[in-house]
């Protein structure tokens, strides 16, 4: 069964929905930290969101993708991190997710990217064309579950930083004016 969500970009309005979702998405989910929303929290106030899109049925939130820029030790520009990819427990396994990514993939080329890497499920993410790309890691984490995407057929040779957003393990303090 697939929904036809419509996607489209966050507003500030959707930021505490977005939240709130997160945290339904991963609450189950084993091998989470449950520190999903804190990365996107923390992203949005570095303004690192390069894309942040949600997916929406009947005017209310399902889904969220957040992309963001990641440094390459070979100094490759136009790279992106996906993650986290949210969508509510009742609304998964119905093509939500794949058409958050395939909108996001599609944004990042119109922004002339050249590639996308994440942390994920292997099963899920080589359906939409991610791969476990030679000579490309990201270290502490088991290449298995690191994939990529190159936009143009090159890949980045060496290691992968994602954005210092990732590393959020709790709510960010408010900024000071």
């Amino acid at each position: 069964m697939s929904l036809e969500a419509l996607i489209r970009p966050e507003t500030s309005a959707d930021i505490e929905a977005i939240g709130e979702l997160t945290r339904e998405a991963f609450a189950t989910l084993a091998i989470s930290q449950h520190t999903e929303p804190f990365i996107v929290a923390a992203l949005r106030a570095a303004g690192a969101l390069t894309v942040s899109l949600v997916a929406e049925l009947d005017g209310r939130l399902v889904g969220h993708i957040a992309f963001s820029p990641v440094s390459l030790a070979d100094g490759c520009a136009g790279w992106y991190g996906l993650g986290p990819l949210s969508v509510r427990p009742a609304y998964q396994r119905q093509g939500i997710g794949s058409a958050l990514v395939r909108q996001g993939l599609a944004q990042l080329q119109a922004l002339a990217g050249k590639g996308c890497c994440l942390v994920g499920h292997p099963h899920y993410y080589r359906r939409l064309g991610f791969v476990n790309p030679p000579g490309l890691t990201l270290p502490g984490v088991p290449p298995e579950v690191f994939m990529a995407l190159s936009f143009d057929g090159h890949w980045p040779q060496g290691t992968v930083a994602f954005h210092e957003g990732f590393l959020a393990t709790g709510p960010q303090a408010a900024p000071r004016g």
